[in-house]
């Protein structure tokens, strides 16, 4: 294999110079060559703006080598969106590659809090800027094959930390991701539009969802986001943990999360469909999940499992030109079908969360062995459920159920405790709460209100309440 380190290229390690142009030399001669390992050598950390990774190329961080990104705002300008500016920029780029690997014991660090503004109690604020937003995404791959990434730290993304759009055949592992957890839009992994999509073995802690499955509309001919496995992860998210949405124009299935542990999170797992694509034949399996509330700048309400189908709200956002079909006024709303829970235990402030804007938006959703515990432990409000962004209303309920649910079909419920812990706030209310659920299954569920003038289960609308074995 070809061997290129970059201070053989003029890359030195003094804490002011920009080092991109000497990366990129080292890049573009292994590539001449046919490829090969271009190696990022251990000691004071490398700074470096943008630069582009090339075909049959393996980016080596050795043991204690950082690279960083270069603290000026000025030189970062490609759009990670095209021609949607309003959405962070590329750091490290690649477009229509393949044979693509990032390995090593070392760090690539986004140098996030340069481009933050004034730290508050919760967050950063965010800095105003005219046209473009000039925070990096750390890793941006575009229409790339077979790409490897095991063994990096990847740490403080000021934008999302690694987000890789169209690609197929991805393999993840053994990756630790730190971003800080008040930095806002700061996503751990983001697939987009990606397929046959490897992540095992990481732990992702971020300021915004630790993985994403989307669909955006910037790359809308790159096809439907499938086929994709993601196992033996830790997560610790602001936001939520595991979130398929809220973009998608296509479709997003044929996807497995087993054995994996979120902790720490405002919310665990959550389907966020808003726009026409659809989502379904969806497993999630032998998980852990605990979550707690944090303020309304992050969203979610610490439900550890949210599933809904909502038309997205269309206005005053930097972004809503970018989010509905071209020319479109309305948002459209796509099916969430076949989902299926399994082995699950919960415990948070809040319950479960199914809502959709009408019964046919949610089809088959199973959910067997579930052991939720709801138990208050902070002080912010709470009684309701957090459906940003949305068309009519943000924020819907009447109280914190076990398992609340507004409009959908064919909801099994099976093997499922719901215990209440010792701080319960007046507004924790039933076990079950059920609206426009038809039909609704219950086998042998086991739960009670939190308060004992309560019923444990109630049914409103056209529920429909197949059975009861408990």
């Amino acid at each position: 294999m070809n061997l290129a380190n970059i201070q053989d290229f003029g890359a030195v390690n003094d804490d002011f110079t920009n080092n991109s142009v000497s990366i990129q030399k080292t890049i573009d001669y292994c590539a001449a060559l046919g490829g090969g390992k271009v190696v990022i050598p251990a000691g004071k950390p490398y700074l470096s703006g943008p630069f582009n990774l090339k075909s049959n190329i393996e980016l080596h961080l050795e043991h204690g080598a950082v690279l960083k990104a270069y603290p000026d705002e000025s030189v970062y300008t490609k759009s990670a969106f095209r021609q949607n500016m309003g959405e962070g920029t590329i750091w490290i780029g690649g477009e229509n590659l393949n044979q693509i690997s990032i390995t090593g014991g070392g760090t690539l660090d986004g140098n996030g809090i340069f481009f933050m503004g004034d730290e508050l109690h919760d967050s950063y604020e965010l800095k105003p800027f005219e046209t473009i937003d000039p925070r990096p995404h750390m890793l941006t791959l575009v229409s790339c094959k077979n790409i490897k990434m095991y063994g990096v730290t990847v740490s403080n993304a000021a934008y999302w930390a690694l987000h890789f759009i169209g690609c197929y055949d991805v393999a993840i592992e053994n990756i630790s991701l730190y971003n800080d957890l008040k930095v806002r839009n700061s996503d751990g992994i983001d697939l987009d539009h990606c397929q046959n999509i490897r992540i095992s073995n990481c732990h992702i802690e971020s300021g915004d969802d630790c993985i994403c499955l989307k669909n955006r509309r910037e790359y809308e001919e790159l096809g439907p986001c499938r086929n994709i496995v993601i196992s033996n992860c830790t997560l610790i998210s602001t936001s939520c943990a595991i979130k398929i949405g809220s973009e998608n124009m296509d479709s997003i299935s044929h996807v497995t999360f087993n054995n994996c542990i979120i902790t720490g999170s405002c919310r665990g797992i959550g389907i966020q469909n808003r726009d026409e694509g659809t989502v379904s034949d969806i497993i999630f399996s032998n998980i852990m999940v605990e979550c707690k509330q944090f303020s309304d700048v992050w969203w979610g309400m610490a439900e550890p499992i949210y599933i809904t189908a909502y038309p997205r709200a269309s206005h005053d956002h930097k972004d809503a030109g970018w989010r509905l079909k071209p020319g479109a006024q309305e948002a459209g709303i796509g099916k969430v079908s076949n989902i299926t829970f399994a082995n699950i235990r919960c415990k948070s402030e809040n319950g479960i969360f199914l809502g959709a804007a009408t019964p046919d938006l949610l089809d088959n959703i199973r959910f067997n062995d579930i052991d939720l515990e709801v138990s208050k432990i902070t002080e912010y409000p709470g009684g309701y459920y957090d459906c940003r962004p949305c068309k009519d209303a943000d924020f819907i309920g009447e109280q914190t159920a076990g398992f609340y649910m507004v409009n959908a079909s064919n909801v099994y419920i099976s093997n499922t405790t719901v215990n209440w812990g010792d701080q319960r706030p007046e507004y924790y209310g039933n076990a079950l709460y059920a609206e426009n659920i038809t039909p609704l299954v219950l086998d042998n569920f086991n739960g009670v209100a939190a308060f004992e003038h309560l019923d444990s289960i109630v049914k409103k609308g056209k529920t429909q309440l197949e059975k009861i074995a408990s």
